[in-house]
């Protein structure tokens, strides 16, 4: 099942930044692909974490996609047109709504594993005594 979300949470990873770099040749992507795919491979135990660094990824790559459009439209002009300015705006706050949004999202993914991990290793073998009733006799 790992194996499955490991796949799904690269290929996430790999959408996101095919979308921020917009025509990167082919390899770079697959470059992409495999740095995650390997990092994610070797960093996660479970399938929690590997959802949580796939989103900080995301997340990552939300926020860096505004600064890669400021500096493309920076570089055909000095002074940006009407519309270069209204697409550096929805750049800016789409891509900081979602950056903040993944982000926060893979904080609570990852404050979840480290609450798990910490459980396990403050109670490794503990478990509770199962109480008995008690049972009453009547007096008569």
């Amino acid at each position: 099942m790992i194996i499955l979300n490991l796949i799904l949470g690269t290929l996430v990873t790999t959408i996101g930044f095919w979308i921020l770099q917009g025509a990167a040749p082919q390899g770079i992507v697959v470059l992409w692909a495999f740095t995650v795919g390997g990092f994610l491979w070797w960093r996660v135990r479970s399938i929690t974490e590997l959802w949580a660094w796939a989103t900080l990824l995301l997340g990552l790559e939300s926020f860096a996609w505004p600064i890669q459009v400021m500096i493309q439209l920076k570089g055909v002009s000095e002074t940006p047109s009407q519309d270069q300015m209204e697409t550096m705006l929805m750049a800016v706050v789409l891509g900081l709504f979602s950056s903040v949004f993944w982000i926060a999202f893979s904080y609570g993914l990852f404050k979840r594993t480290w609450a798990a991990s910490t459980d396990a290793t403050d109670h490794p073998s503990q478990t509770r005594p199962v109480s008995q009733p008690t049972v009453r006799k009547k007096s008569r």
